[in-house]
C-alpha cells in the first residue's frame, strides 16, 4: 500500500495553511489539498493531527474529519486489492475528487470524461437528425464503460488517455473474446470507445492519436438475418387472428412495415395527415430523411380496417416477442442456419424461421422482395434510405440460388 503523510504546506507561516494528503507511489507522488485549514503552530507533525490545545476550538472536528478521510482511503485501497486492482496516482486522485465532491475536476481524465460523455449524451441532440440521442446508443456507452472497468480489474490496470493504444486495442479485444462476446458486439464496444476519444480529442483533453490508426477499428461481420417472401407475407395476412386481438394487432402492424419498408420507429407512428393521393410521405426518425412511399393494397386494407388509423402501438421488445408467436402459429417454420463468431470461434446454429423474425424483418422483406421482382435498386434505395448500392446489396437477403433464378428469368425474357 502507498505511504500516506498528512502535512501542511508551510510550517513557518503565521497564517492558516491548507492540510494536504501526500502519497508516495515509489518515485511518484500525489499531493492532494483538502479544504481543511489550520495555523502551523497548532499542528503536530509527528502525530499528523491538530495538537491538543485549548486555543484551537475546532481541533476535535478537524481531527475527526482527518480520521474519516484516512479510514475511507484505507477502505478504497482494501476494496481495490480485493478486486485485483493496483491503486496508482491517477486512480487515487479520482477517488479523492469523488470523495470531496469535485466531480467536475476529474472530467479531464479518461474515466472522468467517459462518465461525463455518457451523462451529456442523455440530453445531447444528434446533429444529423436533430433528435435526442437514442437510449440504445446511451446504453451501449454505459455497457462499454462497465466492460472497461471489468477489464481493468482483470488486468490489474487503470486506463488513461495515454493507455489507449494498439496494444490496448489488441488486449481489450482478446478480453472481450474471452468472455464469449460476438464479433459484432465487440465491434460496437470499440466503436463506442472511438466516439468517446473523438469527443475528448475535440475538447483538447486527449492528445493520443493511436486510436486513429487503421488497425484500431470496430470489427464487423455480416449479420445473419432473414426476409419473408411475398407468399409468406400473404399467408400471414390471410390467417384469422380474430380470436386473439393482441396477435391480430401485432400482425397488422408488422404487415404495414413489410409493405412500406419503414423502420419500427416510423411505421408505428404513421398518421392520416402523412398520406395524400395514395402516397405516404414521412420523415424518418433515425436519419431525418424524407421519403415518399406508394400505398400498397395490403396497407390500404389495414388502414381502412382501423378507420384510417393504426393498431395501438406497443414496445419494440413486446412486438418482437408477439411477431414470433404470430409466425409460429401461421407456420413460418422452414429451417434456417445462423453463423456467428463468438469468443473468436465460428458457430452455426439451426433455427426455425419464425424464431428469427423481428420488427426489422419487415424492412428487410420489403427491400428484398422488391429487388427480386426486378425493381431498380436505385429506386428501392430512395425509399429505404440506403446511401450506397454496396450497403443496400449487403442489406437485402437473396440466396445464391435466388440470384441464379433471377438470371434465368432474365434470360428467358430475352428469348421470348
Amino acid at each position: 500500500m502507498a505511504e500516506l503523510k498528512i502535512i501542511i504546506r508551510d510550517y513557518t507561516s503565521k497564517k492558516p495553511q491548507s492540510i494536504c494528503l501526500k502519497y508516495y507511489f515509489g518515485k511518484d507522488t500525489l499531493l492532494y489539498t483538502t479544504k481543511l485549514r489550520i495555523l502551523p503552530s497548532y499542528w503536530d507533525q509527528e502525530k499528523q493531527r491538530v495538537k491538543n490545545t485549548k486555543y484551537c476550538t475546532d481541533k476535535d472536528d478537524i481531527n475527526s474529519t482527518l480520521s474519516d478521510i484516512e479510514n475511507s482511503i484505507n477502505q478504497f485501497f482494501i476494496k481495490s486489492i480485493q478486486k485485483g486492482i493496483t491503486v496508482n496516482k491517477v486512480s487515487l486522485k479520482r477517488f479523492l475528487d469523488s470523495y470531496f465532491g469535485k466531480t467536475k475536476e476529474h472530467a479531464g481524465d479518461f474515466h472522468g470524461f467517459f462518465e461525463l460523455f455518457i451523462e451529456q449524451n442523455k440530453t445531447r441532440v444528434n446533429p444529423k437528425n436533430g433528435q435526442i440521442i437514442n437510449y440504445k446508443t446511451i446504453r451501449e456507452y454505459e455497457r462499454t464503460f462497465i466492460l472497461i472497468k471489468e477489464y481493468e480489474a482483470k488486468r490489474n490496470t487503470y486506463l488513461e488517455f495515454e493507455s489507449i493504444d494498439l496494444d490496448f486495442y489488441s488486449d481489450f479485444t482478446s478480453y472481450l473474446q474471452s468472455i464469449n462476446l460476438a464479433t459484432n458486439t465487440i465491434g460496437h464496444k470499440i466503436g463506442a470507445i472511438i466516439s468517446v476519444l473523438n469527443a475528448a480529442t475535440e475538447r483538447g483533453l486527449n492528445k493520443n492519436q493511436s486510436y486513429k490508426s487503421e488497425s484500431f477499428k470496430a470489427i464487423k461481420e455480416e449479420s445473419e438475418s432473414i426476409a419473408l417472401s411475398e407468399d409468406e407475407l400473404q399467408k400471414i395476412f390471410e390467417f384469422d387472428f380474430s380470436e386473439n386481438k393482441r396477435l391480430e394487432r401485432t400482425r397488422d402492424l408488422f404487415l404495414v412495415g413489410c409493405w412500406t419498408g419503414l423502420r419500427f420507429s416510423d411505421f408505428t407512428r404513421i398518421k392520416k395527415e402523412y398520406i395524400n393521393d395514395g402516397i405516404l410521405i414521412i420523415e424518418q426518425h433515425k436519419t431525418g430523411a424524407r421519403v415518399a412511399i406508394p400505398i400498397h393494397p395490403v396497407f390500404l386494407s389495414i388502414w381502412k380496417k382501423y378507420k384510417k388509423n393504426l393498431p395501438e402501438n406497443i414496445s419494440n421488445q413486446k412486438f418482437n416477442d408477439y411477431i414470433k408467436e404470430v409466425c409460429e402459429i401461421v407456420g413460418i417454420d422452414s429451417v434456417v442456419y445462423k453463423s456467428i463468431t463468438k469468443g473468436g470461434k465460428r458457430e452455426t446454429t439451426q433455427y426455425k424461421k419464425w424464431e428469427m423474425v423481428s420488427s426489422h424483418t419487415a424492412r428487410r422483406s420489403f427491400a428484398t422482395n422488391l429487388y427480386k421482382s426486378g425493381f431498380p435498386s436505385y429506386s428501392i434505395m430512395q425509399i429505404t434510405g440506403h446511401k450506397t448500392e454496396a450497403a443496400f446489396l449487403k442489406y437485402i437477403k437473396v440466396t445464391k440460388e435466388e440470384h441464379a433464378k433471377l438470371l434465368m428469368d432474365h434470360w428467358n425474357k430475352k428469348l421470348q
